[in-house]
Formats: C-alpha cells, structure tokens, sequence
C-alpha cells in the first residue's frame, strides 16, 4: 500500500518508509491511499479472538510491506500483562443501558496513548530495519500532557533512537508534569515551554520543516521523526480498538452482526476520532462519530459550520490534553473529505497560517456532517458529570472522558439516537485526581492536599488501586530541568544533540 502526503508532492511506496519520515517534506501528513475492507463475516470470526490476535489482524491491513510475522511479534512486545494490567488491555464496561466505556488507560502511563506508542518504537524500528537507515532516529514530540510520557515511556533505551519531548510549563497537571520530568532513560530529553500546546505543536511543525536544521541533523549522524499523531505510525494502531471494541459487543450479543454503533470521543488533536473515521471507512458498522471538546470548542464549530478559526481565546480547562486549538490531524480528514484534492487542502493550510482560519466548500461541509456530530462541555458541566455518573452508576472516570459523556447526553437529548455508544475512555481518574476529588468529595475532604496525597483519598474511597505508573511519584528524583521560551525550541534541539 502506498501512502500519500495531503499536500501532494511526496509519497511513500510503503508503509515502513512513512512511518519512518513521520511528516512529509512537503509539510503534509501521510494518508493510505486505498484501504482494504473487512467484511462482516471477518468481523464475526474474528470477534471471540484475543485482542492481539485482532489487532495483528486489522494492522496486515495497512502495514503490506511487514510480514505477519513481525507484526504479531510487535503486537505481542507492545499488548502485554507486563506493560498493561489486565491481560483484556481494553476493557469495556457497561456504564447504563445503551453506553459502553471503552477503557484506553490500563497502560504504563494511565493514559490512551499507550495504545499506539507502546507499539509504534518496535514498527519504527523495523521500519529503520527496512529502509536500511543507518542514521539515528531522533523522536521530536510536542505534548499536551499523555503523549509526552508514553513516548519517552516507549522509546526510553530503544537501540538507535533518540527523543525530545517538550511541554508546556503551565498547561498540564502536576502528576503530568512529574511523569516526565522523573523520566529515567539513557536516550531521553524533556523540556519545558514557556507557552501552551500549540505552541509547542507549532515549534515542532517548524523544526521539522527548517532545512538548515535538518542538514545540520543528517551531517551528524541523525534524522527526525515523530511520535506524535502526524506519523501515521502513531494513529493505526488506535483504528484497531475501534475494531476490538465492536466485536466485543458482538461477542458478548450486545449487538447483532452488522448494527451500526455510534463512538463519542474526547478530542483536541482529532487524532482519537480519526481512528475511528477509519475504522469506518475500512466497513465497521459506525452510525455515529461523536466529537466531544472542552471550551476549546474550535473542532464543535468547525463540524457545525465548516469555519475553522483558531483565533480565539486559548483557554486552561479541566481537561489540559484537550486545550489546543491548532488540531493536526484534522488535515488528514479534509484529505478524505475532498476526494484528495491537495490543491484545496493547500489552500486551506496557507490560509490558517496566514490569517488563522479557513472555511471549506458545501460537499466538504455535507461529508463531514454525514458521518460526525459535535458538542463541548465547560468545566462546571465536567464536574457535575464525574458527580453524578459515580453517585448513580457508581462508576468513576476522568474529566476527559467526562467531557465525551456529557456530549453523549447531549447528543441523546438533541438527536433522541438511542443507538448503542461506546465512550472512549481516555485517562485513568487518578491522572487527573484533583479535578475528580473535587467532584466527589467536599471541599473539606480534599482542600489542602497534594495530587499525590488526593491518590490515596481515591483508592480508599473507591476501592479502586493506585496504579503502578502513578504510586510513589512524588518519590522519584527530577531528571529534567530544562526550560525555555518557545523561540528557542529549535537552539534546543541542537543542544541536546550537541550538534
């Protein structure tokens, strides 16, 4: 399978070559240019398989140029009782009648992206494998607040990488904070921004595209890529739970073969849902993707009017990972959208970096309303919805996914879809544990403690254990120290390589 930049001027003839770029020369993002269908007979035999044994599956379909072989035996490195703890790796629970929670947060680092960068280290290094690349490969990631710590989670002493992560100073909780800058590793750099996630994401963008900097990178012995979701080898492995979670309703005969399903996803980078968009595309029965955003609503305007327009107040929300207003992976939807007219794309692009917006056409508009649905919820809203799921379903979840219920109900209230949903569950509670305590408890049972010491307050409470990347954190010796302005991002980078 080939795969195609959504600017026009670069492909890749595999999938270990784009993998292992990350981001097209051209700017662009690699998008597969014809995937394969699965059927729903597959989907019906495959549905009481193992979750390994299913994502092997799914991945053939995308990765043509890696034998079964090595993907199962990266599949099997990446899912397993000794990264994850519970050996189903994503469960799904039954919150009420009619709403799954799909729990992506069982990995080392309590959070979604452990899904796809506890696998991406083994495919890119095959694919370096592959592609017979002799240089080093320098992992360049700009964080919101999970992505950060699971890639320096997966990558920490992998052979012939190098990482870089950055993150902004005052945009993420302080048990974020901490996962990263405790990070052990021989082959690990974290810095802090003085800025928000788009900044960060936009420093990155430019780094990536500066020639001078690449030169200066490929003379000494390196080369970039990414762990963020603009590599694709980032976001294919998040299509697989799209899959697994179907078939688990299948299994268990929630649903019957062919129902269609609707998904509510907590989003900020569009990377989550896009999964699932593809997830779609490749035949699973999807009624409904539904995009779920915190008061950093610019993804809920665009899907409602087609305006993309990240002039606007950035705003520090109860949900740090989603406060972006610069969604990356939205291009590759755009691409979809328009039938892979790069020359709209092009323009569309031009015009958010010139003027910070752009508007797309009626057919592109009508696409994406065919298949997407948008609300947001405040930070207030969030809360009362931790409250009152855990009062009435005695079920507790984090104020991301919070926010994907609470436009669930939405949804429910505005469409009266009673189509059965599964919630994407992005982060354990104990990641944000502040923001929940304050939810569940009074204030003068959670006033005045540490996020470490609100950790205990919960597992009393709840019964539920501390996990394992989380307990004790507050006990491990800062590694990384370093903090910068956002101009000197690129200065940084060379540092750190002692280029």
């Amino acid at each position: 399978m080939r795969y195609l930049s959504t600017r026009g001027k670069h492909y890749c003839s595999t999938s270990a070559e784009a993998i292992k770029i990350g981001i097209a020369p051209d700017g662009g993002l690699f998008v597969p240019e014809n995937p394969e269908l699965i059927t729903l007979e597959q989907l019906q035999k495959i549905s009481s398989l193992s979750f390994n044994d299913q994502a092997a599956f799914i991945l053939q379909h995308f990765l043509s140029d890696y034998t079964a072989e090595e993907i199962r035996s990266c599949v099997d490195k990446a899912y397993n009782t000794h990264a994850f703890d519970t050996p189903e790796i994503t469960p799904l629970k039954n919150i009420s009648p009619g709403l799954f929670s799909l729990e992506l947060w069982h990995g080392p680092t309590c959070a979604f992206k452990d899904m796809a960068l506890q696998i991406l280290p083994h495919l890119l290094t095959g694919a370096a494998e592959k592609t017979q690349e002799s240089d080093e490969i320098v992992i360049l990631v700009a964080t919101s607040g999970d992505t950060g710590k699971a890639a320096l989670e997966g990558f920490k002493n992998v052979p012939g990488t190098s990482i870089i992560v950055f993150f902004p100073d005052k945009g993420i909780s302080e048990i974020q904070k901490m996962q990263m800058v405790t990070q052990e590793g021989n082959n690990v750099h974290v810095i802090a921004v003085e800025g928000n996630f788009d900044d960060t994401q936009s420093g990155v963008k430019a780094i990536f595209a500066d020639n001078e900097t690449n030169i200066a990178l490929n003379q000494s012995g390196y080369r970039f890529s990414s762990a963020n979701s603009i590599n694709w080898g980032r976001l294919v492995p998040q299509i697989v739970y799209y899959f697994t979670a179907y078939t688990t309703l299948l299994n268990r005969k929630e649903i019957t073969p062919g129902e269609k399903i609707n998904f509510t996803v907590p989003t900020g980078n569009f990377g989550n849902i896009l999964a699932g968009y593809y997830a779609q595309k490749m035949g699973l029965p999807v009624n409904k993707l539904i995009c779920a955003a915190n008061e950093n609503n610019v993804l809920t305007e665009f899907i409602r009017t087609g305006m993309y327009d990240r002039n606007r107040k950035f705003r520090k929300t109860l949900s740090p990972s989603m406060d972006i207003l610069i969604s990356s992976n939205l291009e590759r939807l755009l691409y979809e959208a328009t039938s892979g007219n790069t020359g709209k794309i092009n323009h569309w692009m031009d015009e958010l970096k010139i003027k910070g917006y752009y508007e797309v056409d009626p057919d592109t508009r009508n696409f994406i309303d065919n298949i997407f649905w948008s609300e947001y919820a405040n930070d207030q809203e969030t809360i009362k919805t931790i409250k009152q799921t855990y009062d009435q379903y005695n079920y507790l979840m984090d104020t991301h996914t919070a926010v994907g219920k609470n436009v669930y109900e939405k949804y429910l209230m505005g469409t009266g879809d009673s189509t059965k949903t599964v919630l994407v569950s992005t982060a354990s509670p104990f990641k944000f544990n502040t923001s929940v305590a304050r939810a569940i408890f009074s204030e003068t049972e959670f006033s005045g403690k540490s996020e470490f010491e609100l950790l205990t307050l919960l597992s009393q409470t709840t019964g539920m254990p501390i996990p394992q990347g989380l307990s004790d954190l507050d006990k491990k010796s800062v590694l990384h120290t370093n903090s910068i302005d956002k101009e000197n991002m690129q200065q940084a980078v060379k540092q750190a390589l002692k280029l």
